[in-house]
């Protein structure tokens, strides 16, 4: 699991395992972690010119340490302080090592080191810094810890901030590693573990071990009612093809059996010959391409009282509570409908917006997006970071739908239905897609494949 904590928690942390370790042990674990990390960027350190952009923090004194190990291997390393108050050891340890501290930059350093602001920053970046970076604009940046100017607590961006190619993190992933629209500006997250004892994350990301241990698989003695039943109430005469791909999405092999509701029944029967009829669920998704039916169809599965995904345009008629368990899965434009919100506010703040929308509704909300969101009241939120941008493709939120449904009838909480659900999408999508384009129906197809791909724990 890739957890990411706040700010709080990690200072925490850090205090109680600074206080069992000699001063100044976790500021040296982390200025060498960072070193070694551009080393590996620059394929070397000798000869190489760094630039430092340092302010008042210890993300400052991180840079620094760490410009004097790249100084001490034969790079040229410079500082620009945009601080009165710089690290004062940082600066000695420089100095020592042969570097220098300087009132801008080299003509062209061949990469920049951002310690501007520590991770108790405020969103946003002084004017000083603002000039500095746009003397070196078009040089690779490696942020110190997280890129500076953004909420690192929230992924929120209010102002001017730092767009990484590497960041380098310590002891734990941080919420704008993974959550956009920051997660956009961090680049490639490179993690050094300096020790410190953390407490249950707010936000995590399922990684493919974590799929694998709670993926639903069939028993030695399984038939097709003990591995599950999801039926699909989905499309219109007007969308049939949203019926379709919701059922290519569950009838993916990962539930026993799937029934299918609703005006494209014939459609459904030529392409998916093993789908069934009305009848028994255990859980049902509702309402994609559903049109003014929708609302009808999702008071039908509500009358069953097992879990539903509620998808497309039955999120019109979601009114809390469901009374039993359910997955809401808007994108952004349908989420601020549902809050009585600009769709750019969703965009804006989606965590924020994700977890409130949990509360008010009662229920799972998987936000869609770049970095999908899953927000349960009382569970750390789940980021999905698998995937590609061509996944942007009509038809694909059916698909995914299906496939949620699916897991939730196979037997797994909401929670993880929606997050297996949608890692399990974007992996297929990344297999189908091959670096090029795709359409939803190629995502149905490789979902199996996504799933054999997963080591069985």
């Amino acid at each position: 699991m890739r957890r990411a904590h706040t700010v709080e928690q990690v200072r925490a942390a850090e205090a109680e395992l600074m206080a069992r370790l000699p001063e100044g042990t976790l500021m040296q674990r982390a200025a060498a972690g960072l070193a070694y990390a551009v080393i590996d960027l620059l394929g070397s350190a000798y000869g190489r010119r760094v630039l430092l952009l340092v302010g008042s923090g210890d993300n400052g004194g991180d840079a620094l340490y760490a410009g004097a190990l790249l100084a001490r291997r034969g790079a040229s390393v410079e500082a620009w302080l945009l601080s009165d108050h710089a690290h004062a050891g940082g600066v000695g340890a420089l100095r020592e090592a042969g570097g220098r501290i300087v009132d801008g930059g080299p003509t062209r350093p061949d990469v920049v080191v951002d310690g501007i602001v520590g991770i108790g920053g405020r969103p946003g970046l002084r004017p000083e810094a603002e000039r500095a970076l746009a003397a070196v604009e078009g040089v690779p940046v490696v942020a110190v810890d997280t890129p500076s100017g953004v909420d690192v607590d929230t992924g929120e961006l209010d102002g001017a901030h730092v767009r990484a190619d590497l960041t380098v993190t310590f002891g734990t992933h941080k919420i704008a590693h993974l959550v956009d629209p920051a997660s956009r500006h961090s680049g490639v997250v490179h993690l050094v573990d300096i020790g410190p004892e953390l407490p249950e994350p707010a936000v995590e990301a399922l990684q493919p071990e974590d799929v694998a241990a709670l993926l639903p698989r069939p028993t030695l003695d399984a038939h097709k009612y003990t591995r599950g039943v999801v039926g699909i109430r989905a499309g219109s005469e007007q969308y049939p093809g949203a019926a379709l791909l919701s059922v290519a999405g569950a009838d993916s092999g990962l539930v026993g059996m799937v029934r299918y509701v609703g005006a494209a029944a014939d459609r459904v029967r030529e392409v998916h010959p093993e789908v069934v009829g009305a009848g028994r669920a255990q859980a049902w998704l509702v309402g994609s391409g559903g049109g003014e039916h929708a609302g009808h169809e999702l008071a039908a599965a509500l009358d069953d009282r097992v879990p539903v995904v509620v998808d497309a345009d039955a999120l019109r008629h979601v009114e809390p509570p469901l009374g039993v368990p359910a997955v809401l899965t808007p994108h952004a434009g349908e989420l601020a409908a549902m809050l009585g919100v600009e769709r750019a506010e969703i965009e804006a703040r989606p965590l924020h917006h994700a977890r409130r929308a949990a509360t008010a509704y009662g229920c799972t909300v998987l936000l869609k997006g770049r970095h999908t969101l899953i927000a349960t009241e009382g569970r750390p939120v789940r980021v999905t970071t698998t995937g590609t941008p061509w996944l942007a493709t009509a038809g694909a939120g059916d698909v995914l739908g299906g496939l949620v449904a699916a897991l939730l009838a196979a037997g797994l909480d909401p929670h993880d239905a929606a997050s297996v659900g949608s890692w399990l999408h974007g992996a297929a999508a990344t297999l189908a897609a091959r670096g090029g384009p795709l359409v939803a129906s190629d995502v149905a197809h490789a979902i199996p494949d996504a799933v054999r791909g997963l080591r069985t724990p």
